[in-house]
């Protein structure tokens, strides 16, 4: 269970960084926000990069996994961050999704 736990605490961390550097360029690029706030989303995106090697399994089935994530993880950035609510239909979506990321990473093989 620890292993499945810090992959789980991974794909968060990955999830972050990607989403969170993303809309921080976003930010910079789209509504003129400070340089500097550019700059931030840049060097998370990198550690957006790196994070997701620290993960136990091999590459493809990673980013495989991940993209269920990244899903969930924009559901709620929309939510917490734009305050865009999710309907029924983004969390069955995003049900669907963690469901699909534990066949992928953790069923036993």
């Amino acid at each position: 269970m620890a292993i499945a736990a810090k992959s789980v605490f991974l794909f968060v961390l990955a999830g972050l960084a990607e989403i969170g550097g993303g809309y921080f360029v976003w930010q910079y690029w789209r509504n003129d926000a400070f340089w500097g706030i550019g700059a931030l989303g840049a060097v998370a995106l990198i550690f957006y990069g790196i994070i997701p090697t620290y993960q136990p399994a091999h590459f493809g089935r990673v980013y495989a996994a991940y993209g269920g994530w990244f899903v969930v993880l924009s559901i709620f950035w929309g939510w917490a961050v734009d305050r865009i609510e999710p309907d029924r239909y983004d969390l069955i979506g995003g049900a669907i999704c963690i469901v699909g990321v534990a066949v992928i990473m953790y069923w036993p093989r």
